[in-house]
């Protein structure tokens, strides 16, 4: 299953050494889909036109035995590898570029310079084949420096509780999605998928068109990220990051079910530290409206 944050085009877990990634279409002449040989072959790119799961009704997926197959252990230690790159940069950024009157031109510059590099490099690992570790982790770095000025100007300009509360919260949240999504109370299915997408589409185009008045015309721009329509609106963000933990949460378990290659644990390392950042800003921007004047 192909989820989407923050950069709508990632993509799922490719096509390799026999097992079909989750934009794979089928081959001609191939086997149908939902048998083991191809259980991951969708027409037409859509995650859910067709049942992968089709094998016995009510039998849990079976993982094709694999050599270098994609386990939960390597999940976890990529991933652990991502976010600390993204917490070690930001500490470190936080530390040497101070937001004091003197230095915050130049610390904002930079931030802003990396979080746009770190954007190009994440959609260039979207939009490529394999995973590149290189890239992610240097997508990793460039971020955390980003937060880090961003989250030492909160802190120093509204409240120095700010960031801890941001980081508690988006703790909370990964936990809680985790539990219910592994209890069932979740269910990452073709109308989940649909609405998630949809409403985070209507959600970035809303976020795309403030900015522009916000540069254009000045002031708050229309006023979603401000008051009390801004306060609505970090709620909503939040939300929708936690049903991309969801989606992030069904790839990466239905990609150990059917053997994705171990290389492919970089994506889902990605598409979760995507996620978190996501989480953490909506947080981040949400408590300094709660703290501000």
């Amino acid at each position: 299953m192909e989820s989407r944050n923050p950069v709508f085009s990632r993509r799922g877990f490719s096509r390799d050494n026999g097992y079909a990634g989750f934009n794979a279409t089928p081959q001609a002449g191939g086997p149908a889909v939902g048998t083991q040989a191809n259980p991951y072959a969708q027409q037409g790119g859509n995650p859910y036109a067709q049942n992968p799961y089709a094998q016995q009704v009510g039998a849990p997926p079976q993982a094709p035995v694999t050599p270098g197959a994609m386990t939960m252990d390597d999940v976890v230690a990529r991933t652990a590898t991502t976010l600390g790159t993204v917490v070690v940069t930001a500490v470190l950024s936080w530390l040497l570029l101070p937001v004091d009157e003197a230095n915050i031109g130049k610390s904002y510059g930079i931030a802003v310079g990396a979080g746009l590099v770190a954007m190009v490099l994440a959609l260039v690992q979207s939009f490529k084949r394999r995973p590149s570790p290189a890239l992610i982790l240097s997508y990793a770095a460039l971020e955390g420096v980003f937060l880090g000025v961003i989250s030492a100007a909160v802190s120093t300009y509204i409240s120095d509780g700010v960031v801890a509360q941001a980081v508690l919260g988006t703790m909370a949240v990964f936990a809680g999605v985790l539990v219910a999504y592994k209890a069932g109370w979740i269910r990452v299915n073709r109308r989940f998928y649909g609405f998630v997408m949809a409403a985070a589409l209507g959600f970035v185009l809303l976020m795309a068109v403030n900015l522009l008045f916000t540069v254009f015309g000045g002031g708050d721009g229309l006023g979603f990220r401000s008051g009390g329509l801004g306060i609505v609106f970090g709620i909503i963000g939040i939300l929708l990051g936690a049903c991309f933990l969801a989606l992030d949460f069904k790839q990466v378990e239905d990609g150990i079910a059917y053997g994705a290659p171990r290389e492919e644990a970089w994506l889902a390392a990605f598409g979760l530290t995507l996620t978190l950042v996501w989480i953490y800003m909506e947080f981040l921007r949400l408590l300094s409206i709660l703290n501000s004047d």
